[in-house]
């Protein structure tokens, strides 16, 4: 087969629907190298290399395809995947080109999470709307509609009344380096380098109030008499970040609390931006903590796991589906449960040492070649 992808996001985004992109792609070309795989990417300027022998990068090409990239991207697009003989398209984050139902493409869509359903308040009510036009039609008119959790397929079912028998479950997996044990000469240098602790806890993620991260810190002020250990943030944000550092500021937790994405060398570092050193400070970790209100799936989980790091995560939504039996759960809500999570983790190693072994068997059901398998599965019932 012929398989397109919206390859927007695969070479331009450093955050969940970026790593999914990227890991799928690269999987699928791995495991099944007898298809040939173009990425449809309406930018030249490339934050992210895909290369290998089976990927053919494919931008916009003729004037008005340049000037409206978007447009291309959207709909115009379709006249390239007919030139390409494109057996079927892949839209990886939740929209297929327009009208791509009347050319003959099968077409398959991936549906991350619907948050802007369940949270709206959230969003900018316009961007509500368009996300919710997007979303409900690619359901509606892609052959297959892949979810990555349970939770994301019931929540299309409910939202947007997709049919269950055209509804996939594909999990995801994340890049193996975090399946790699870095060496200790590795971690100490992006220690050095980057100004980090000793001993830390570790946060990944968009710095909004759906992931929580102003009760983080709310459990490291509980514990600043018990435990004198920092926490280092990797992730951004705006008014949301402003309420945390507002936070942080009252209680005199400047010290204890390290926003790594806002200092000068990683904002300067290719090796941090394409988070080739991310393995390395997980590994570095005490522990990951992702306490999520929702997530569609909570890939920073995984790579945690995957890691071998202790993660304290929500009992709430798809994550006891990422975390495993091996994950410390808690109230979102409570800041009291995550600091006692925090302590038990630092204090009892035997307990550390469980979590991460049970936490490594269940990361082995999210292999590249497993979640490969099963979007592979998904384009062969729509030949």
């Amino acid at each position: 087969m012929n398989i397109g992808f919206d390859a927007k996001r695969a070479f331009h985004n450093g955050t969940g629907l970026g790593h999914y992109s990227r890991t799928l792609i690269r999987s699928l070309a791995e495991y099944f190298p007898e298809h040939a795989y173009y990425l449809f990417n309406p930018k030249q300027v490339k934050d992210f290399v895909l290369e290998g022998p089976r990927l053919h990068e494919i931008q916009p090409a003729g004037l008005l395809n340049t000037l409206f990239r978007s447009a291309w991207r959207s709909s115009w697009v379709k006249k390239d995947l007919q030139r390409l003989s494109i057996d079927l398209y892949h839209g990886l984050s939740h929209e297929i080109p327009v009208g791509i139902q009347h050319t003959g493409i099968r077409s398959v869509v991936t549906i991350h999470d619907l948050i802007h359903e369940r949270y709206p308040e959230q969003y900018n009510p316009v961007d509500v709307k368009i996300y919710r036009k997007k979303f409900r039609y690619a359901c509606r008119h892609a052959d297959r509609v892949i979810a990555i959790s349970e939770q994301t397929k019931q929540d299309i079912m409910e939202f947007y009344h997709t049919p269950e028998e055209k509804i996939r479950v594909c999990y995801q997996s994340c890049n193996p380096a975090f399946g790699q044990q870095v060496s200790e000469e590795e971690k100490i240098r992006v220690r050095k380098t980057y100004g980090l602790p000793e001993e830390f806890f570790l946060y990944v993620g968009s710095i909004i109030e759906r992931k929580n991260l102003l009760n983080v810190c709310k459990a490291v002020f509980l514990l600043r008499e018990e435990l004198n250990l920092p926490l280092v943030v990797i992730g951004q944000g705006n008014a949301y970040k402003k309420l945390v550092q507002d936070y942080i500021r009252q209680n005199g937790l400047e010290n204890r609390i390290l926003f790594l994405s806002d200092t000068e060398k990683a904002k300067s570092s290719h090796e941090f931006r394409s988070a080739a050193i991310f393995p390395a400070i997980y590994q570095s970790a005490v522990a990951m903590i992702y306490p999520s209100f929702f997530e569609g799936f909570g890939i920073p989980v995984l790579e945690a796991l995957w890691s071998r790091t202790p993660v304290i995560t929500s009992s709430m939504s798809c994550l006891p589906e990422a975390g495993g039996p091996g994950a410390y759960y808690v109230n979102p809500a409570s800041a009291e449960e995550m600091a006692e999570g925090m302590k038990q983790i630092y204090t009892d190693p035997d307990k550390a040492d469980d979590m991460r072994q049970k936490g490594w068997g269940h990361a082995q059901l999210f292999t590249q070649q497993k979640c490969a398998a099963s979007v592979m599965g998904v384009y062969n019932e729509c030949r």
